[in-house]
């Protein structure tokens, strides 16, 4: 049986001939993030790194889009559980802490909408790759919450603080060419069907390197995100999660359902 039979909500392809394992988001509503797949996302990584296998991981997403974010149902039973909210908080957390203490490189294919818990992976992937007309949108504080998850950890590092704000703040869709231009992801390919085999041809290149050197300088640079902005992302955190209990998400939900602009 496969190590990763048990994550049972997410797709893991691989590990190839080169050591690259494709984690892959296949499930309806254009790869929603359902409470079992946010729990296999959080704790996959810790496989990935054990795993002598793998020398290199890419994230992708099956269809029109990487994620669509995290389903609504997970969202009303946040909302209305403080068990569950607790639960999925602490899940959040070490989503991006196990993406960053993997020592294995990721490298991440951004096309169609990416929103959500699998925005955070392909953000604070090593290498994120996309297609021009890619659709990032972190959508926090439409939903009613604070911009919490990966935000606060690494926008502001990524593409600086004035661009941070404006596209947290608003929940602007942003293009994957103009994600490439404020420096939030690596690399644009010009056509959508250039995006994976680009994406898969860094994996295999970090994959064919020297491994320790290539993970001693992820590591390295991922202490910019630990020791600068560790303790901000703690915080953004907890506020995005105490607002899950708060009457703005109940109004900011009721809008995506109901498909109308939110009164708040």
């Amino acid at each position: 049986m496969s190590r990763y039979a048990r994550f049972e909500h997410l797709r893991v392809d691989g590990p190839d001939d080169a050591g690259v394992a494709e984690l892959v988001f296949d499930a309806p509503n254009l790869n929603a993030v359902s409470e079992g797949a946010h729990a296999d996302l959080a704790e996959v990584w810790r496989e990935f790194d054990a795993d002598p296998e793998v020398r290199a991981v890419v994230i992708r997403g099956e269809g029109k889009g990487l994620s669509a974010g995290g389903a609504f149902s997970m969202v009303e039973r946040m909302r209305d559980d403080y068990e569950v909210r607790t639960r999925v908080m602490r899940e959040a957390r070490d989503l991006v802490y196990n993406v960053l203490d993997c020592t294995k490189p990721i490298v991440s294919a951004i096309h169609g909408p990416a929103v959500g818990a699998g925005l955070v992976a392909a953000v604070l992937a090593d290498v994120s790759v996309t297609t021009k007309t890619a659709k990032i949108i972190d959508g926090h504080t439409r939903l009613g919450v604070a911009a919490g998850d990966h935000a606060a950890i690494c926008w502001p590092l990524l593409c600086g603080m004035a661009k941070a704000k404006y596209y947290l703040m608003t929940c602007r869709p942003l293009s994957g060419e103009e994600a490439e231009r404020i420096g939030l992801v690596s690399l644009c390919v010009d056509a959508d069907d250039e995006l994976l085999p680009t994406a898969r041809e860094v994996a295999r290149e970090l994959a064919a390197g020297a491994p320790t050197a290539i993970r001693w300088t992820k590591q390295s640079l991922n202490n910019w995100y630990r020791q600068v902005a560790g303790s901000i992302f703690d915080a953004s955190l907890a506020l995005e999660f105490y607002g899950f209990g708060g009457p703005e998400v109940r109004e900011g939900l009721a809008s995506h359902l109901e498909r109308r602009s939110p009164r708040f």
